[in-house]
């Protein structure tokens, strides 16, 4: 009997995967066989994707104004745009 060997994949080919799932247009084991993948391995990436969002959608409190930007020398400067506040 031959070893099988992991597969690992991309997290573009993960996001791939899960934005389907999500869309919900095909089912998920139509998109198993799409995609030749488990459909727990489809559950699991849709998971971790929709967790995800509201800490990257959420608010973006010291990204840019206020911190330090990874530079040791110089603060950031404030990007934001002056809508006339």
């Amino acid at each position: 009997m031959t070893k099988r060997v992991r597969r690992n994949h991309s997290p573009a080919f993960k996001a791939k995967v899960a934005l389907a799932a999500l869309k919900g247009e095909k089912t998920l084991v139509e998109l198993a066989q799409q995609f030749n993948v488990h459909v727990n391995q489809i559950t699991q990436w849709k998971a971790q994707l929709l967790q995800g969002l509201p800490e990257y959608l959420g608010p973006r409190q010291g990204r840019l104004h206020g911190t330090n930007c990874g530079f040791e020398s110089a603060p950031c400067e404030d990007w934001r745009v002056d809508a006339g506040e």
